[in-house]
């Protein structure tokens, strides 16, 4: 997978006055309240080129329904799987745990993600760019892989 760039409204970067934080941090409280613990994550997505793979998600970690984060937006539903992400250092790779962030595309009409990128969540990782190349895997319970 390749990081791809992005300032979008899940960190604030977009400059969106509706989400002056950004959206994951706008979230944050009503995740946790159902009993997602995110103090380890940053506040904002990598963006995942996964091409030329596809996936197919099997089990979440965590899902969410209904959730009226924002009073400018209608409630959503979210999903969290469990994958790791290697990031390439200059002796070996470093092993994060992260997860996939679905907002379900049937509650957010607003915004559109192609179906080869994949929003992850993470702890803060001071040695990713743009255009680094990673790798991601998850347990078979979790997400599946292939080659198209």
């Amino acid at each position: 997978a390749k990081v791809v760039i992005g300032h979008g409204v899940a960190s604030g970067k977009a400059k969106d006055p509706r989400f002056p934080g950004g959206t994951i941090s706008m979230q944050k409280p009503f995740f946790e309240k159902s009993g997602l613990t995110m103090e380890n994550f940053f506040l904002g997505t990598i963006n995942l080129d996964i091409s030329p793979f596809e996936y197919e998600l099997i089990e979440p970690f965590f899902s969410s329904n209904c959730i009226r984060w924002s009073p400018d937006m209608p409630p959503e539903n979210f999903s969290f799987y469990k994958c790791s992400l290697w990031i390439p250092q200059k002796f070996g790779k470093m092993i994060h745990s992260v997860l996939i962030y679905l907002p379900h595309p049937s509650t957010k009409p607003e915004f559109f993600q192609p179906l080869n990128i994949l929003e992850i969540i993470a702890p803060c990782i001071s040695n990713i760019t743009y255009d680094t190349e990673v790798e991601l895997s998850s347990t078979e319970d979790s997400v599946l892989f292939s080659k198209i």
